[in-house]
């Protein structure tokens, strides 16, 4: 079964105080939902290690704002520290994105899963994942093939700079930090 994520991260116990904002986007440059979960108070911080660097994407004063493309099989959680600077760009591969009135947009995980760091570096990450959940019959055949094809279009559009949303993260960060205004508990 694939496992649903939401960008209200409503369920995620790390958080104990949070802000948390969402607007649909319909413009010549972005459709889709964008979330920002603010991070007022957390249990502990969360270091992921790179290649032996640690990288923190969750402490106090951190933010995620994940994007939810219309139409498309990806999310982009941006993670912006307590300065308010890229810490990194996670692009998850998924089946669809979609919106549940209760908790928000969502995307069914699909495994396969890029992270970009601000210094340029690519990483690919959980591909042992995508094949044992193709062997395991979580996904079909038709699923694995698309998710390795989505991603490396999107790698290649990484790599070519052509990725316009990752340009967009900025300037939508700053519009939802202005609304970023209801706390949930």
């Amino acid at each position: 079964m694939l496992k649903r994520k939401f960008g209200s991260r409503y369920d995620w116990k790390r958080i104990l105080r949070r802000g948390y904002a969402e607007k649909y986007f319909e413009t010549a440059d972005f459709e889709g939902y964008v979330t920002l979960l603010q991070m007022h108070e957390v249990k502990e911080p969360l270091v992921k290690v790179y290649g032996g660097t640690p990288v923190c994407i969750v402490d106090e004063g951190y933010s995620w704002l994940q994007h939810f493309p219309a139409n498309q099989r990806y999310s982009v959680t941006t993670v912006f520290d307590a300065s308010d600077q890229i810490v990194q760009w996670y692009i998850d591969i998924c089946k669809v994105n979609g919106y549940c009135e209760t908790n928000g947009p969502w995307m069914d995980d699909l495994f396969l899963d890029l992270i970009y760091l601000p210094s340029g570096r690519l990483i690919e990450k959980d591909a042992d994942e995508l094949e044992a959940a193709h062997s395991e019959r979580i996904i079909t055949s038709e699923e694995y093939s698309q998710a390795w094809d989505d991603f490396n279009k999107l790698k290649q559009a990484i790599l070519k700079n052509q990725l316009r949303l990752l340009e967009l993260t900025k300037v939508h960060f700053q519009e939802l930090a202005l609304t970023c205004n209801r706390k949930i508990e």
